[in-house]
This record gives structure tokens, sequence and C-alpha cells, in this order.
């Protein structure tokens, strides 16, 4: 286990010593850099410290080394971009059918609210007959239907509030769908 455990470490200390070098061949300072390297070159065939075929010898032999290795890199940062894409294709695809079980779920609620508005709409004109045939009845009781009719009253403005921020729900998954097409 402790060599896995080595091996592993060493490929993450190489994979951190190839990203840095990744991310300094794209930027400014390296393209500075070569240019000098590259100027520095003629210069010193120019003022004839090194021969001029010995210098393009050697330097044919750095920019193709470096060529070699810029691909291998290239790569390398290709292979990862790919990975990071499939993964955030996975989490949209995981979104989009979280979206879709949401809607279901809104739509259900939707669906028994509806229900259940029509049970009390039921249980209000039950009410309602009950109190044309109980006129003759004692005080206590029309007091017991007016609470009880107080009570439906408040169960309909509750329904209307959880319709609302069904509607709320809705408009925010419709939102989210948008996002992410």
């Amino acid at each position: 286990m402790e060599i896995r455990e080595q091996n592993q470490e060493k490929l993450l200390f190489l994979d951190k010593i190839a990203n840095g070098i990744i991310g300094w061949i794209g930027s400014i300072s390296s393209l500075v850099v070569h240019t000098i390297l590259f100027i520095s070159s003629f210069l010193l065939s120019i003022f004839k410290i090194v021969p001029f075929e010995q210098m393009l010898l050697v330097l044919t032999t750095i920019v193709s080394l470096e060529a070699i290795y810029l691909a291998i890199f290239i790569q390398m940062s290709v292979n990862k971009s790919s990975q990071h894409i499939e993964d955030i294709k996975d989490d949209v695809l995981e979104i989009q059918e979280d979206l879709e079980e949401i809607q279901e779920d809104i739509e259900e609620i939707s669906e028994d609210i509806e229900e259940i508005n029509e049970d009390i709409d039921e249980i209000q004109e039950d009410i309602e007959d009950i109190a044309e045939d109980e006129d003759d009845e004692d005080h206590n009781e029309r007091a017991k239907t007016v609470m009880l009719k107080s009570s439906v009253s408040l169960n309909k403005t509750e329904i209307k509030s959880l319709k609302d921020k069904i509607q709320e729900l809705e408009n925010m998954v419709e939102y989210l769908k948008k996002d992410l097409n």
C-alpha cells in the first residue's frame, strides 16, 4: 500500500510540475525569454564567438526537443480539459434530471391542492346547507358553524398561499431550465 501511495505522490508532484510548465509556456514571460535566447544565439554567431553552423545545429536541436515536449504538454492539457468537460456534462445531466423530478413533484402538489380546493368547496356548501337547516337551533350550534366556516376560510387562504409558492417554484424551475440550455 505504501508503494502505491508513494507512486501516487510522485505522480502528483510531476503533475504539478507539468501544470507549472504549461502555465509558463503560454505566458508573456515565456515569449520574452525565448526571444532573448534566439537573439542571443544569433548575436553569438554575428560576433563570431560561436561558428554560425554550430550555433544553428545547437539551436535547431534545442528547438526540436522543445517542440516535442510542447506537443506532450499540449496533449496533457487537452486530456485534462476533456475530463473536466465530461465531469461538467455529467453534472449538468444530473441537474436536469433533478429539475424534471422537481417539476413532476410541483405538478403533483398542484393537483393535490386542486383536489383540496374542491373538497373545501364541498364542505363550504355542506356548511351552508346545515346553516340553513339549523336556523331554529340554539346559539352554540351557530357559533360552532361560524368557527367551522372561519376554519374553512383560513384553509382557503393557506391553500392560496401554497398555490402562490408553487407558482414561484415553477417559475424558478423554468428559469433554471433556460439557464441550463
